[in-house]
């Protein structure tokens, strides 16, 4: 699926990280971002059966747009993945 960037992407105080699309707004919460990762070590845990142990006051400190989608760096030091925006957009909220 071809996904257009958001308009705008932002976080805030509330451990959410917010993607206004054409049609809408969309709000995600850092620790399932986090839980999430599409990165393939993290992809290879959960597949194990193990996902990454993450705590719910994790946050993205910093976000990078990357074309396709976005790489985000979060408070635990992780900044493997790259979340396609079809991606993004099929999470929903939460």
């Amino acid at each position: 699926m071809n996904v257009a960037a958001p308009k705008s992407i932002g976080k805030n105080d509330n451990h959410r990280l917010r993607l206004e699309w054409a049609d809408g707004e969309q709000w995600i919460d850092h620790a399932r971002l986090r839980r999430e990762c599409p990165c393939s070590q993290c992809q290879a845990f959960r597949l194990k059966g193990t996902p990454p142990q993450v705590p719910e006051n994790v946050r993205v400190l910093e976000v990078h747009i990357q074309g396709y989608g976005v790489q985000l760096i979060f408070s635990d030091g992780h900044q493997r993945g790259i979340y396609p925006w079809a991606y993004l957009l099929q999470m929903g909220g939460g």
